[in-house]
């Protein structure tokens, strides 16, 4: 999993903590306007909320101040279609505007915090910081604010309400000081991987990044796939293309060669990893590791421990990503029978060094009722096409940027 548990409560109280506890409909709401003027004139502090939703809505308000008398006049933090939108408007125009690339909309219970100071604002997801501004607008920058309401915004053009929000949503609280990182971590019902928070931050960044994948013949994509995209070209298109500008000036880099193991990338990590200088390295071992005399499990263990320090120890730093290899037939392969020990030793040892473990090996067996799903194979052991399509989207999904509208996350192979 990409998170770990929260600290202990901050000890900071906020000067409104409203604990909703309570499952909107897309109709409903909850209306604090009695309490405007706790945050009325606020020119840095913090917003948080605990939610949850699987609804995909353009704009689904989570708390919005506004002016009843006049349109587009309110401040607003909202999820829209999936991502996390923060939003500054005074009788129309708008101070401030930002949405994050990374998504919420997965049903799992999400903490996010907006602070604002004198510089800037910055975005936080389940306790890290994911988006970072210039711009620095706040309660103060929109004018006689007369409405505060959880669920839903309104203005003198939608008195009823606009923006109304469909799930669930557990607190808000707004503070009239600007939470440190470590505050905000302190307050969240759970809190990511340290590393899960940087790759958060490079989606949602519009610095260009080279993004590498490595790995054996299924990285390399190679033969099985039938002339269709394999799973890094499935994420590349996603990332470079349909996350949009300037995103298009990302790289994905695939150095995954036939027949590698751990000891192979290992030998030769200058040339397939560090000449491209990456900001995210994916890699997928193990396959033939566990078929290979000369990989035992101890050193499988050493060599997953050595890449991840070579990843981190980058110029620059760069952020290491573990993915399981796909089960195999065992029936066909009978010498891979060990793949599922080395695919435990991975998941310890992205636990033990607090890496990002994608589990496609799990997953796989997960959804075919604990069985090898051999439609999506197509020898036994390499993924074909379909399997293929089926890691990018896993892949998509836990780093959060899975959309089902898109053209990759709904791609379905005859």
């Amino acid at each position: 999993m990409p998170f770990r548990r929260a600290f202990a409560a901050s000890p900071m109280p906020p000067v409104l903590d409203h604990r909703v506890e309570r499952v909107y409909d897309g109709q409903s709401y909850t209306d604090l306007s009695t309490e405007i003027t706790k945050v009325r004139g606020l020119a840095a502090g913090t917003i948080l909320v605990t939610f949850s939703t699987t609804s995909r809505n353009p704009a689904m308000t989570l708390v919005s101040a506004s002016d009843r008398t006049r349109p587009a006049t309110d401040v607003t933090a909202c999820i829209s279609a999936g991502r996390l939108q923060f939003s500054v408007r005074d009788n129309g125009v708008v101070k401030q505007n930002h949405l994050t690339r990374t998504m919420y909309d997965d049903g799992i219970l999400h903490t996010v915090a907006i602070t604002v100071t004198g510089s800037g604002t910055t975005f936080y997801a389940d306790g890290r910081r994911v988006l970072t501004t210039g711009q620095a607008n706040f309660f103060g920058s929109a004018a006689n604010l007369t409405a505060l309401n959880i669920a839903r915004s309104v203005d003198s053009e939608h008195p009823g309400g606009e923006g109304f929000y469909s799930g669930t949503i557990k607190r808000v609280a707004i503070y009239d000081r600007v939470l440190s990182a470590r505050e905000v971590a302190a307050v969240s019902v759970r809190v990511d991987l340290v590393d899960f928070g940087t790759i958060s931050s490079i989606l949602n960044s519009s610095t260009p990044a080279v993004w590498l994948t490595t790995g054996d013949s299924i990285t390399h994509g190679a033969l099985w796939t039938n002339g269709w995209r394999s799973y890094t070209e499935h994420f590349q298109e996603r990332l470079r293309w349909e996350l949009g500008k300037p995103k298009h000036s990302d790289f994905v880099i695939d150095t995954g060669v036939s027949a590698s193991t751990t000891n192979d990338l290992v030998a030769k990590f200058a040339e397939r990893v560090s000449a491209f200088q990456p900001k995210v390295v994916s890699i997928m071992l193990g396959t033939n590791d566990a078929a290979t005399a000369s990989t035992g499990r101890d050193v499988y263990r050493a060599n997953l421990r050595k890449l991840v320090a070579n990843v981190r120890a980058l110029p620059g730093g760069a952020v290491p990503v573990l993915q399981t290899p796909n089960p195999v037939d065992l029936n066909r392969w009978p010498n891979h029978t060990a793949l599922a020990d080395y695919v435990k030793i991975m998941r310890e040892v992205a636990e033990e060094l607090g890496v990002v473990l994608i589990d496609h090996h799990a997953y796989w067996l997960a959804t075919n009722g604990g069985t090898v799903p051999l439609h999506l194979l197509g020898d036994g052991l390499h993924p074909d096409q379909r399997g293929h399509l089926f890691i990018a989207k896993k892949m998509i999904r836990d780093l959060r940027v899975f959309d089902p509208t898109s053209r990759v996350c709904a791609l379905t192979i005859p």
